[in-house]
């Protein structure tokens, strides 16, 4: 039976960081991930002023500073003919004043290129977590079937469970989350842009009159930009984002109605997108059926307890959020250096205890119920949204105090993008700026 000091299931961006944190600190540490590579459309591509401050002191900003990616510096929101803007980094404090639009594979190729520079750290890809090992009623590792499809168990002084929303070691510990109420599942599409054109083209939109718009139209040069991000109209809700080459987009749905929505023509969502966004039928029919259409079944809870003897989840195996702001892998990367920073001395003088793993979520705790709070606010919205009652006319209170105060956009920035309670990195994990730099 194979040995490690922590096992991590899941190697996303929680467990990436975790892993290169922990072996950073001398800890034996050993990261399973089912899939084969991090090529994965529709996960989280936002990386947030808090984490693009963490690579600074991990020696990992130069390199991550040569990846291509776009630069958020507002978050806006377009109500039928009303732009709000829901968030402004331009003024918040710190170097990095933005969030960098970046697939998550670049993010998690960067993590695990530093993580192999370091002795005590394993990657096992397609091995896939089937169970947990246990004695006594304590967690000593997990099981697995490995990249050929054999059985095997990996023993582990801890078990850190970083497996996402559908947790299999949550599930298999026994713990349950307790469930929020949510309006809406996510249709992701992917639509590809003209290959004429880097960026959203203008000759191939419309505005909602059907009329062209014109170069220098605010709203196509917001489209253009990637700055209207959100947008509301008609019963309907959607986000996109300009990735050059093609605009990832997720459109809200009700809750629970994908499969009657689907028996539809694909023309119907086409038009809607195209209506909502001012696309015409040459960019909307890249959408070729409903095969490229993928659904999101949004959930949305936390556990109370977030570890056992032996086990401790973190990210949305401990508290699953929404999509909605783009901000669960931040937070599940903040988890991931709070654990590091608590766990690190107890592991290596191995001796984690429960005391330890309540301090991870004593300390992540406020971080987190701030964060699903705003959320549901959030939904509020979509919800209103959703059944056509959402006006830009008649805007919600928040939203309104938002166009007539500036100043209160910057303070939605700073907690969309760093946060409340954010977490530094390890004195054991820092570096030289650009001594580690790849």
């Amino acid at each position: 039976m194979d040995r490690t000091t922590c096992c991590i299931v899941g190697g996303g961006p929680a467990g990436m960081m975790l892993g290169l944190l922990l072996a950073r600190a001398g800890v034996e540490v050993t990261v399973l991930e089912k899939h084969a590579d991090f090529l994965r459309d529709f996960r989280g591509d936002t990386v947030h002023p808090s984490t693009l401050r963490l690579l600074d002191e991990l020696g990992l900003g130069e390199a991550f500073a040569r990846l291509p990616f776009a630069k958020l510096e507002e978050m806006r929101a377009q109500i039928g003919g009303t732009t709000v803007v829901m968030g402004d980094m331009r003024r918040i404090p710190g170097r990095h004043k933005y969030f960098a639009m970046v697939p998550q594979w670049d993010f998690l190729s960067l993590l695990s290129a530093a993580a192999a520079g370091e002795p005590g750290f394993t990657l096992r890809m397609r091995t896939e977590v089937t169970g947990l090992r246990t004695e006594g009623g304590r967690v000593t590792g997990v099981r697995f079937t490995d990249e050929h499809g054999a059985p095997g168990e990996l023993a582990a002084d801890l078990t850190v469970a970083c497996d996402g929303r559908d947790s299999v070691v949550r599930q298999a510990a026994g713990l349950r989350q307790q469930l929020f109420e949510v309006p809406m599942d996510v249709w992701q599409v992917r639509v590809d842009a003209p290959p004429s054109s880097q960026l959203l083209p203008h000759s191939r939109l419309r505005s909602s009159g059907g009329t062209p718009m014109r170069r220098g139209d605010p709203h196509s040069d917001d489209l253009k930009s990637g700055r209207v991000l959100a947008r509301f109209g008609g019963g309907q809700a959607a986000v996109t984002m300009d990735r050059g080459t093609y605009y990832q987009t997720s459109y809200l749905i009700e809750k629970g109605r994908d499969a009657q929505l689907r028996t539809h023509d694909i023309q119907w969502l086409r038009d809607r997108l195209g209506a909502l966004f001012g696309w015409d039928d040459e960019v909307t029919g890249a959408i070729g059926s409903w095969d490229d259409v993928k659904l999101l079944e949004v959930t949305f809870g936390r556990l109370r307890r977030w570890y056992r003897p032996g086990l401790l989840c973190i990210g949305d195996a401990a508290h699953t959020m929404s999509p909605v702001g783009g901000v669960g892998v931040n937070l599940a990367l903040q988890d991931a250096v709070a654990a590091a920073r608590i766990l690190a001395g107890p592991l290596c003088r191995g001796a984690v205890g429960l005391a330890d793993l309540a301090r991870v979520q004593k300390r992540r705790q406020l971080p987190m119920a701030v964060v699903q709070k705003s959320q549901q606010a959030e939904h509020s919205m979509i919800r209103a949204a959703l059944d056509g009652t959402l006006d830009g006319d008649r805007l919600p209170v928040p939203m309104r105090l938002l166009r007539w105060v500036p100043p209160l956009r910057t303070v939605t920035g700073y907690l969309g993008g760093i946060g409340v309670r954010p977490e530094r990195a390890p004195a054991f994990a820092r570096v030289r700026a650009g001594a580690r730099s790849r």
